[in-house]
């Protein structure tokens, strides 16, 4: 069994978290959503799985997803195409809900026990894409707003691309930020097709 493979059988099987699942108001078990292979070029570090992605079992299965597709250039069968592309979120399951039926944050737990091992059997990723303050966070080393992170995109191009999350909630960010859509997203849908169709 190879490097790789074996990390994610343990990942599929982590149950760690099962108390503190059972405690929050979506009450669920444990789901980890693994999607990458070692070949993968490009790799999309996120949060961390949505309701609608623990019930499919495949990310970015909502309109967050079709969001980033769009910002990537990407269609459906590039963007899962795990021999080239790479999610790899903060947390693996859904984090639930709390009373008010938000997303809770993902478990630093998750984060600490597993993405090292990730991070070393992924061997030929040439791009990583940060989306929102987490993953930035604990890719980068991130201090400040997510804004201000992804202003400073072109201090980490072209390796490093960070983004807000795709939300609906950022619709607003969008709009106040049209350097965002102006400038940053046709460098990376550039850079995005380079390192895929190289």
């Amino acid at each position: 069994m190879t490097q790789a493979a074996h990390v994610k059988s343990q990942i599929r099987a982590c149950t760690q978290c099962s108390d503190r699942f059972s405690k929050t108001a979506s009450a669920h078990k444990p789901r980890p959503v693994v999607w990458f292979r070692p070949t993968a070029r490009l790799l999309i570090a996120g949060q961390a799985p949505g309701a609608r992605v623990h019930a499919s079992g495949r990310p970015f299965t909502d309109p967050s997803g079709d969001r980033l597709r769009d910002w990537l250039g990407l269609d459906e069968q590039t963007f899962y195409d795990k021999d080239r592309v790479a999610i790899v979120p903060m947390a693996f399951c859904f984090p639930g809900y709390n009373e008010r039926k938000a997303d809770l944050p993902p478990p630093p737990i998750c984060g600490k026990t597993w993405h090292h091992q990730v991070m070393a059997a992924l061997g030929g990723v040439q791009l990583t894409i940060l989306v929102g303050g987490y993953a930035q966070k604990f890719h980068m080393g991130a201090k400040g707003s997510v804004t201000q992170t992804v202003e400073r995109w072109r201090d980490h191009a072209p390796a490093v691309f960070a983004l807000p999350h795709p939300s609906w909630r950022n619709t607003g960010w969008l709009k106040k930020n049209p350097w965002f859509e102006a400038e940053l997203l046709p460098a990376l849908r550039a850079r995005v097709n380079e390192v895929l169709n190289d």
